[in-house]
């Protein structure tokens, strides 16, 4: 098949390319010539494991084709995807200005039957307004082409996106054409080979099982994180609690893991638009605004250790901060805990040099020079008074104690992600504290 896929930012980059992988010939367009011009020559803007591969080899083989000509991709493909960001506006509701533009030019650039399939996520009620918009543009031309719209929501995970395309746990297609609907099939047929479903459901219900799946998944991991807190309190281990927990088979282990909150592009954003949803229906949702307010609370939670166990003075005080992306495997610095714990550390005079495998380029857009940025992960400790780990990157996970030790002004150790043994670290002459854990000689 010919698609054109709009917007070249994560979700666009990826699904273009992973239908190309399948096949298809597509165009990826975006009106950031600068953008077009280095994916042309193969530089890609965001980190994901074995997209720069993928992009390449499909770029090679012609069926990858990155331009700034909608016109052309419109005219000459059968689907036309929206893949453009859907940013929350000041009161936390998806501003669907770029979705919006795309469905008017859309509309005026038609030529024949098109299927209109929106990747980005958009409110439930959206593909109805991107219709009528095309529908009016197409009026004003005097043109009776037909289109569908078909509602297509992605499930990607940052880190694993390619793997989530190419082998989803379920495709979701929210159509009521059944012609429609088969070419939707067809297309994603290479990629549910082993049996995983593809959902066909009304254009409403898809929209919503967007924000829904999304939503549910946050308050699984502000769940588990309110539980840590309460666990420190009255003495429990949160580590056993979820293991005791996660293996009922209603509950499961996934998101299950305490830490310093949830980050990123989707959850934070999402939880708003679906509260934002509700309160423009006059409908007053009570878990979601406890969920996001849990982990507003829970970004605190680590800097709150750190100047506790300093005596509420940080001045003068060395912190080495591993982890900097709000996840493993991205750059992706949107929403990351250690922006707010960074913050806090610095409003507390504290000297932070952190380090991360790839997000030093992002991070230093945030916090400038602030802060200093190592180039390796033991290189931040040397003369460190305490070492916070945020992010739970592989290479943080068996690290080598003994050099650790030998470089740290103080060995204090804080655990945002529970990643170490707490004994095995007292026991090399560490002072630890993790989320939730058992509280061992004054600890946690």
């Amino acid at each position: 098949m010919r698609i054109a896929v709009v917007g070249t930012g994560y979700v666009g980059l990826v699904t273009g390319t992973c239908l190309a992988e399948s096949g298809n010939d597509v165009f990826c367009v975006d009106v950031d010539e600068k953008k077009i011009a280095e994916l042309q020559r193969g530089v890609i803007p965001i980190y994901e494991p074995g997209l720069e591969e993928l992009v390449k080899r499909n770029q090679t083989e012609e069926r990858l084709v990155f331009t700034t000509d909608l016109a052309q991709a419109v005219q000459e493909s059968l689907l036309l995807f929206i893949a453009v960001g859907t940013p929350p506006d000041a009161q936390g509701k998806a501003d669907l200005f770029a979705v919006f533009q795309v469905a008017h030019q859309f509309g005026q650039l038609m030529n024949q039957f098109k299927i209109v399939v929106i990747k980005s996520t958009v409110p439930v009620g959206a593909y109805a307004q991107v219709a009528r918009i095309i529908r009016e543009e197409l009026d004003r031309r005097k043109a009776t082409y037909e289109f569908d719209v078909v509602s297509n929501p992605e499930f990607l995970k940052e880190g694993t996106a390619i793997e989530d395309c190419m082998k989803p746990d379920r495709v979701v297609i929210g159509a009521d054409n059944v012609r429609t609907v088969e070419i939707m099939k067809e297309l994603y047929s290479p990629f549910v080979r082993t049996g995983k479903p593809i959902l066909v459901m009304d254009n409403a219900s898809a929209e919503m099982t967007k924000y829904a799946a999304n939503c549910f998944l946050a308050t699984k991991i502000s769940f588990i994180n309110e539980i840590a807190n309460l666990c420190e309190r009255v003495g429990a281990d949160v580590d056993q609690v979820r293991l005791g927990i996660g293996s009922d088979s209603r509950i499961g282990y996934s998101f299950l893991f305490p830490g310093v909150g949830y980050g990123g592009s989707c959850f934070p954003k999402d939880i708003l638009a679906l509260i934002q949803t509700g309160e423009e229906l006059q409908f007053r949702l009570r878990i979601l605004p406890a969920v996001d307010q849990v982990n507003q609370q829970q970004k605190k939670v680590l800097g709150k250790k750190v100047l506790d166990h300093f005596k509420g003075n940080l001045q003068g005080k060395t912190v080495a901060v591993w982890g900097l992306a709000f996840k493993p495997h991205t750059d992706d610095m949107r929403e990351a805990p250690c922006i707010p714990l960074i913050e806090f550390l610095l409003e507390h005079q504290a000297r932070i040099i952190a380090y991360d495998p790839v997000a030093i380029p992002q991070a230093h857009r945030v916090f400038g020079d602030r802060i200093d940025y190592a180039t390796k992960n033991y290189e931040c400790l040397q003369d460190a008074d305490a070492l916070v780990v945020v992010t739970e990157w592989e290479e943080f996970r068996r690290p080598n104690w003994e050099m650790i030790k030998s470089r740290m002004r103080s060995r204090v150790v804080f655990d945002g992600r529970n990643i170490y043994d707490p004994a095995k670290l007292r026991s090399l002459g560490f002072i630890y504290y993790g989320i939730g854990r058992n509280m061992v000689d004054g600890f946690a």
